[in-house]
C-alpha cells in the first residue's frame, strides 16, 4: 500500500531541487561567500549592500553597476531565506546603528553567530536565453554571515592533533605571542603530559589559553588564532569541546588514559562535531566570493602580523571549491568562479594611494591566485569602502597640495584633518620595513542627514560579482 503523506514529501523534495537546478541554469540563483577575519568589516559590507540594492539603488549611486546604468533595475527587495534553522541577518539593528535617529552613527556590532540573508532583484532582462522566455527576470542572491573567528578553524580540518601542536606551539614563542604567553607556558610546563588524566589541572590551563587567544584578539590584528571558537564560543561556552590547547612535545605515541591523549580526543572531537558541520553546511556550494581583507590594521601592526595574514588567506582559500561554472557544473556541482579580493576601508587613507593598497593586496594573494587562475576562477583585486568614514580634503603647505582625509577617529570626540602614510605597494621583507612603522588611524561612521550610505567602489565590487547574472 502506497503510503501518500511519504510520497508527497518525496515529490515536493524532488521538486523543490528541480527548481533549484533550474534557477542555477538560468542563473537565478546566486550564493556570495562573504568572507572576512575579524574585523573586516563583513557586517558593514552586507549592510551597504543591502542599503544600496534597496533604498539607493541608481546610476547616480551605482554608476559602474550595469543594471543601474542601463536603467534596467526594478527593485530589490529582502525575502524569506530558505534555511529555516539559520537566524536572519539583523540588518535593520546594523541599519540603525549606522543612521541613528539620536545620538551618533556607530559601526554595526560584529557577528557573534551564523546569519543569513535572501534578496530578490527584479530586473529587465536584456539580452541572452532569458530574455527569451520573459522581459523580467529575478535573480535571488543569498548572502550567508558568519563570526570571521569561526572561519580561521577551517585549516583545522587537514591536521592531527600532533600537526597541530606543532604549528601552534611555535607561534606562541614568537613576538608578539610571546609577550603575553607567559601565563599559559609556565603552566603548561607544569603538566606531566603522560599522567593519568587530571580534568581539573586541564580545565585551568584550557582557561589560561583561551584567556590568551582572548587578549591577542583585543591587544593585536593576528590572524592564527585557534580554536576560534574560544574567542566566541556561543552555546559551547564552558564544554568539554573546547578544553583542550596546544602542548610542546606532543609525542606519536601516546600513552591511553593520559592528559595527552585526553587533549587529543578533545581536539578530535572540536574537528569532527564543530569545524567540520560548520564546512560541510556552509562552504562547499558557494558561486561568487568576495574576501575582504583589513591590511591597514595588518601594517600597523607590523611585518609578522602581514605575513601571518597573508599566510591565513592562502590556508582558507585551499577550503572552497573552485572552477569554471559551466551550464552543467551550474546544475550539478557548482563552484567558486569569480572571486573577489578586496581591500576594505580604503576610505582611510588618501585616494592617489588606493592603487598601492590594492597592489599590496594582490601581492599577499598572488601565489595562491595564480593556481586558481589556472582551474579557470577568475580573479580581480581592488581596493573599497563600503561604507566610507571620511571625506577627502586638500591642504596646502609650503606651497605644496596635500590629499588628506577629515573624519572623526574611532573612540574620539574631536574630528580632525589627517595625512595618512603611503602604504607599500608590495608585501615588504622585515628587513625592507620602515623603522618607524605605519600608524593608520581607525574611524567612526559619519552622520548622513540625508539617510544615505556612502561607498567607494561598491559599484564595482557589485558589477565584478553580479553584473553578468543580470542581463
Amino acid at each position: 500500500m502506497i503510503n501518500t503523506s511519504s510520497a508527497k514529501k518525496t515529490f515536493n523534495k524532488l521538486k523543490g531541487k528541480a527548481e533549484k537546478a533550474v534557477h542555477r541554469s538560468l542563473d537565478q540563483h546566486v550564493k556570495l561567500a562573504v568572507t572576512g577575519l575579524s574585523g573586516s568589516g563583513k557586517t558593514a559590507f552586507i549592510t551597504a549592500i543591502v542599503k544600496q540594492l534597496t533604498s539607493q539603488a541608481d546610476d547616480i549611486n551605482l554608476p559602474f553597476f550595469d543594471v543601474m546604468q542601463q536603467k534596467r533595475h526594478i527593485a530589490t527587495k529582502i525575502v524569506p531565506q530558505q534555511t529555516l534553522t539559520i537566524p536572519t541577518f539583523g540588518y535593520s539593528n546594523a541599519l540603525d546603528a549606522l543612521l541613528p535617529n539620536e545620538g551618533d552613527p556607530q559601526w554595526p556590532a560584529s557577528t557573534d553567530r551564523i546569519n543569513t540573508l535572501r534578496l530578490a532583484i527584479k530586473y529587465q532582462s536584456g539580452s541572452g536565453l532569458r530574455s527569451h522566455f520573459a522581459p523580467q527576470s529575478t535573480l535571488y542572491l543569498d548572502i550567508i554571515d558568519y563570526p570571521g573567528e569561526w572561519l580561521l578553524d577551517l585549516p583545522m580540518l587537514e591536521q592531527t592533533y600532533q600537526q597541530w601542536c606543532t604549528q601552534q606551539y611555535a607561534l606562541l614563542l614568537q613576538k608578539p605571542r610571546a609577550d603575553k604567553a607567559n601565563a599559559f607556558l609556565t603552566a603548561l610546563r607544569g603538566l606531566d603530559l603522560n599522567a593519568p588524566v587530571d580534568e581539573h589541572a586541564l580545565s585551568e590551563i584550557a582557561k589560561l589559553y583561551q584567556a590568551l587567544l582572548v587578549g591577542l584578539k583585543k591587544d593585536t590584528k593576528l590572524a592564527m588564532l585557534q580554536p576560534g571558537r574560544m574567542l566566541i564560543p556561543g552555546e559551547l561556552q564552558g564544554a568539554p569541546l573546547l578544553l583542550f590547547f596546544p602542548v610542546a612535545d606532543c609525542a606519536a605515541e601516546i600513552v591511553p588514559g593520559s592528559n595527552l591523549a585526553h587533549l587529543q580526543k578533545r581536539f578530535n572531537a572540536y574537528v569532527r562535531e564543530v569545524v567540520k558541520p560548520f564546512y560541510t553546511q556552509h562552504f562547499r556550494h558557494f558561486d561568487r566570493q568576495i574576501v575582504l581583507v583589513d591590511v591597514l590594521s595588518a601594517l600597523n601592526e607590523g611585518p609578522e602580523t602581514l605575513h601571518e595574514q597573508s599566510a591565513v588567506i592562502k590556508q582558507l582559500l585551499a577550503h572552497f571549491n573552485y572552477g569554471e561554472s559551466s551550464f552543467i557544473k551550474r546544475l550539478f556541482k557548482p563552484n567558486v568562479d569569480k572571486l573577489l579580493f578586496a581591500a576594505n576601508k580604503s576610505d582611510h587613507i588618501s585616494v592617489e594611494h588606493h592603487k598601492d593598497l590594492a597592489l599590496l593586496l594582490d601581492s599577499l594573494v598572488h601565489e595562491q591566485t595564480n593556481q586558481l587562475k589556472f582551474d579557470g576562477v577568475k580573479i580581480e583585486t581592488m581596493a573599497m569602502s563600503s561604507i566610507t568614514a571620511t571625506l577627502p580634503r586638500e591642504v596646502t603647505e609650503q606651497g605644496k597640495q596635500l590629499n588628506c582625509i577629515y573624519g572623526k577617529p574611532l573612540g574620539e570626540q574631536q574630528w580632525l584633518t589627517y595625512l595618512p602614510p603611503q602604504p607599500p605597494s608590495r608585501l615588504l621583507s622585515k628587513s625592507e620595513w620602515p623603522s618607524q612603522g605605519f600608524e593608520f588611524l581607525s574611524f567612526s561612521p559619519m552622520p548622513t542627514p540625508d539617510k544615505q550610505l556612502k561607498h567607494i567602489r561598491l559599484d564595482h565590487v557589485m558589477q565584478y560579482l553580479l553584473g553578468d547574472k543580470l542581463t
